[in-house]
């Protein structure tokens, strides 16, 4: 028998009489070789750290940094490609006591603190939707509200001229509030209504999640949720978008994207450009939604949104295939797409289930076809969105259509749990492009509808797995979301955290994580030499590739915090 054998089977022995490891003293010094949650994870999830290039043996579990609370045994080393990694994992699930703790790796030396509770999300959660405050365009953020993220109003756009490519003989348009949609100071309906969707499927499921005043936001103390005011400064910009005819137009823009500057300095004439079906499909989509989220508290709000949808969707039919692309003058992004059926699919999905006209839903195709694609995002992940409103309206939908539907998504969800039992990082991708922390998330989201179907624990333990990598357990070693965690991303590609002088960047945004197509490699990012796919991502400023942060980023996570906070114990 090897030494390292003998040692590990010692180690077992000593474990079974009760005898107790020790830890050396705790000096404060992290290896971030070990890789796990730095946030925390509730009683009883599973919990596995990952350690990188470990000698084989033991780890240790220390509580208070010094009560040596668990001892195990490491795996047997894993090759993972993805990450170009050798690990070895520490699975310490048995321990289901609150409280602060630290794995321990002889040889390597001390994780990142982390905490086990109840509701360790809570904090995160609220912060990813506090975000979006952050975002706001047209308004001063306050010192009492921002911190010391505070700012002078910019982007006011009562002035928006429209482009010659829109044909609008109108000389300006008044289109005030919503969100920056990213790193850039333009907003887009594509990537408004899309988040959108999937923030309000959350509200839709857990009404109460968010209350007047958890925010500490403007509008708080009003009576109403902070979720729906914060929400409903979005929607209200997107009101603004559509024509007298029904039809959106895709975006207000400036021409070419500003530089890294506040944006009260951000000064260049914006515009009011193209009009197209994808972008007016999404949006009756998100307004058929926004009816029934804020049709309990503001009824008249509602009923515009359900109008406005009505006459969104009217348009699409009459302008089935008018794809956006960028005039030669806007270099701005262009949210493309060609393919309309996913966009048509939640517009009428959504429609039927607030008006209940069957000549909606009659336009339904077969949505269990569909196979989750990273990359997918904006131009066919919405399909799903429709497909989770109506499983929360069975009494609604035909009962073929429903079981259709559900057996869809089970057995979507079953595929990318095993796919994320047997993926570096156990996440249920292995392609990673644009975004890829948002395709993990998204992916997440599907194993959440299920559990919601069919509440089995390996749905659940797949959905906490995936925010683990999120929050540090990943080949970075990284919490991807700025201001949460001991790692976090200080650099990210992001106008206002480059420009305000404050060392720390805006919290509660999410980086996009690893891309291994590298788009920004020639614009000054320094990439590690032949990156692995995992290791494709860089904490600089420059990396619009890998670090800028997205409304459709933080839209799945919010959503993922939330149902966590519902549903774990």
């Amino acid at each position: 028998m090897k030494k390292s054998s003998l040692y590990v089977f010692l180690t077992i022995a000593l474990m079974v009489m009760g005898c107790k490891e020790s830890a050396p003293p705790f000096t404060g010094e992290f290896n971030e070789a070990i890789r796990l949650n730095q946030i925390g994870y509730y009683p009883n999830a599973t919990k596995v750290a990952v350690a990188v290039n470990a000698e084989e043996g033991i780890f240790l579990v220390v509580k208070d940094e010094s009560d040596v609370v668990y001892t195990g045994v490491l795996s047997e080393t894993k090759n993972w490609e993805l990450a170009g990694e050798k690990v070895r994992t520490a699975d310490f699930s048995e321990i289901v006591e609150e409280g602060n703790y630290h794995v321990y790796v002889p040889g390597m030396g001390y994780s990142y603190p982390f905490e086990i509770r109840k509701n360790i999300y809570r904090e995160a959660f609220l912060g990813s939707v506090k975000g979006l405050y952050y975002q706001r365009a047209g308004m001063a953020l306050e010192e009492k509200y921002a911190g010391k993220w505070r700012r002078p109003l910019g982007h006011p756009d009562d002035s928006v001229l429209y482009h010659k490519s829109s044909k609008i003989s109108k000389d300006v348009m008044v289109s005030a509030k919503g969100w920056y949609d990213a790193g850039d100071y333009n907003k887009y309906i594509v990537n408004a209504s899309y988040p959108l969707g999937q923030f309000f499927l959350l509200q839709q499921q857990y009404p109460d999640i968010i209350k007047d005043g958890d925010l500490h936001i403007p509008e708080s103390n009003n009576g109403v949720s902070d979720y729906l005011d914060e929400l409903k400064y979005e929607m209200d910009w997107v009101l603004s978008m559509q024509d007298d005819d029904g039809g959106l137009y895709h975006k207000l823009t400036t021409k070419n994207f500003e530089e890294m500057v506040m944006p009260h300095e951000a000064t260049a004439q914006r515009y009011i450009v193209g009009k197209g079906t994808a972008a007016t499909l999404d949006f009756a989509g998100c307004a058929a939604q926004a009816y029934r989220v804020f049709d309990p508290i503001n009824k008249a709000y509602a009923y515009k949104c359900l109008e406005a949808a009505k006459n969104a969707y009217q348009w699409a039919l009459d302008n089935p295939d008018v794809a956006y692309v960028n005039p030669p003058d806007i270099s701005t992004g262009q949210y493309g797409d060609s393919n309309f059926a996913d966009e048509l699919y939640w517009a009428s999905a959504e429609l039927f289930i607030s008006t209940k006209d069957e000549k909606y839903l009659n336009t339904l195709d077969d949505a269990t076809s569909y196979k989750f694609k990273p990359g997918d995002n904006w131009t066919s992940f919405m399909r799903y969105t429709g497909v989770f409103t109506l499983l929360g309206h069975q009494e609604l939908v035909p009962e073929k259509m429903y079981q259709s539907l559900k057996s869809g998504v089970l057995r979507l969800a079953d595929e990318l749990v095993a796919r994320g039992k047997n993926t570096d990082y156990f996440q249920p991708i292995n392609d990673f492009q644009w975004g890829s922390n948002s395709d993990v998330l998204n992916a997440a989201l599907i194993m959440a509808q299920a559990y919601r179907l069919e509440p089995k624990p390996e749905y659940l333990q797949g959905a906490q797995q995936t925010t683990d990598y999120i929050f540090g357990n990943n080949a970075n070693g990284y919490s991807y979301l700025t201001g949460f965690g001991d790692k976090t991303p200080m650099f990210i590609h992001h106008r206002q955290s480059a420009g305000d002088k404050v060392e720390a960047p805006v919290p509660g945004l999410l980086s996009g994580g690893p891309n291994s197509r590298l788009q920004d490699a020639a614009s000054g990012v320094t990439y590690p030499e032949n990156p692995s796919p995992m290791k494709s991502w860089v904490d600089q400023e420059p990396s619009y590739a890998s670090n800028e942060i997205c409304l459709n980023w933080n839209s799945p996570l919010t959503y993922m915090l939330g149902f966590l906070e519902q549903e774990s114990k």
